[in-house]
């Protein structure tokens, strides 16, 4: 595999995955919602690597629901095949995570590329925070020393 460049200097995880049938169309290919689920286990295994999982953030009182989600295909993937997300932190001074994606196959061809936004809200009420939670700039100042 190619060194990965780090973007905007912000933490990555790789995350190997292979394609379930599950997965795919009646043509072997993957179907396209199944590559927002990839972004999903990218998420997960970041979280858990950098103490930020969608647990520690539940524990401090929040939810992280995703606001948008950007996803471009650039070639096929394949029942079977083994492929590596790649998932980027994106540092922000706003009350959000941001994470960009990018995907590739066992030849090391790019084959999608992505971004989601997730907002910070409080899972006793619901109510939007307009500002990033105490845990989350502690997180932060931890990881960008």
């Amino acid at each position: 595999m190619k060194k990965i460049k780090n973007i905007s200097n912000s933490l990555y995880s790789i995350t190997q995955v292979r394609v379930r049938f599950s997965e795919t169309d009646p043509l072997g290919i993957v179907w396209h919602g199944n590559y927002i689920k990839y972004f999903e286990d990218g998420r997960e295994d970041f979280g858990r690597k950098h103490g930020i999982s969608y647990l520690d953030i539940q524990q401090n009182g929040y939810a992280t629901p995703i606001v948008k989600s950007v996803c471009e295909y650039k070639k096929s993937v394949r029942y079977g095949e083994l492929i590596s997300i790649k998932t980027f932190w994106i540092p922000s001074v706003a009350a959000k995570l941001i994470f960009q994606y990018q995907i590739y196959n066992e030849q090391d061809e790019l084959v999608c590329t992505g971004e989601t936004i997730q907002v910070f809200t409080q899972l006793s009420t619901g109510e939007l925070s307009l500002y990033a939670p105490e845990f989350y700039e502690n997180w932060k100042k931890s990881v960008l020393k």
